[in-house]
């Protein structure tokens, strides 16, 4: 072997070792930040039953933890990311140590987020017409009757449920709480002397929250 070779193997072999410490030294780098930034961050623990966990960071998901009943499992607990097992342990702190642990590291796999799940026009429907039946009402493609008497109408905007009268003068949209509040609020309707007719129906169209005392207990004492 020349001492040319020798001199051009010892500069590579000096050139991956620099690459290996600027590679680790990245690494570590990375690994400081993250935990710094996870350090600042509170874990959070949600119970949905006594053996199903779900741990949170701020408002994202991060791994769930639950207890495996099988007979010969000696390692019950587990830590599931994405609905895959990443970890067993023979107790549930073990297993949120790990949890921890591994995201402050960054070694946890990515848990995807759940996607909240829109309420769809057919979902709304079918909460409508469920109230509309305990009342006795109709649900039909122009509102909701009863006795062939068009009451009004309901519906639920961007998460936001709404009632709207037949007789109401502006048929503006009365915001309420959810759809038995909106059947309810047309059941009012037909329990309404004649002669308070008016006057309690300007209180219907009013939001509930906006209702004083007296007027609750006008609409009440029919």
């Amino acid at each position: 072997m020349t001492h040319t070779t020798q001199t051009q193997q010892a500069i590579f072999a000096s050139f991956v070792v620099d690459e290996q410490r600027i590679a680790q030294a990245e690494l570590e780098q990375h690994i400081t930040q993250q935990g710094e930034v996870v350090a600042t961050e509170e874990f959070t623990v949600i119970e949905i039953s006594c053996y199903d966990y779900e741990i949170y960071v701020g408002d994202k998901l991060i791994a769930s933890i639950t207890y495996d009943h099988d007979e010969f499992i000696t390692q019950r607990w587990v830590v599931s990311v994405n609905s895959t097992e990443v970890h067993r342990a023979n107790s549930w702190a073990k297993c949120h140590s790990h949890v921890t642990w591994h995201h402050k590291q960054g070694t946890l796999p990515v848990q995807k987020q759940k996607v909240p799940a829109n309420t769809t026009g057919n979902e709304v429907m079918a909460q409508i017409a469920l109230e509309c039946e305990k009342f006795g009402f109709e649900l039909l493609d122009d509102g909701i009757y009863n006795n062939d008497k068009k009451l009004g109408s309901a519906g639920c905007t961007d998460g936001r449920w709404w009632v709207k009268r037949a007789s109401s003068e502006h048929q503006q949209q009365v915001p309420c709480d959810s759809a038995f509040d909106a059947v309810w609020s047309l059941s009012m309707v037909e329990v309404l002397p004649s002669l308070e007719t008016s006057s309690c129906e300007e209180l219907l169209d009013k939001p509930f929250d906006q209702l004083t005392a007296d007027e609750w207990r006008r609409l009440m004492e029919y």
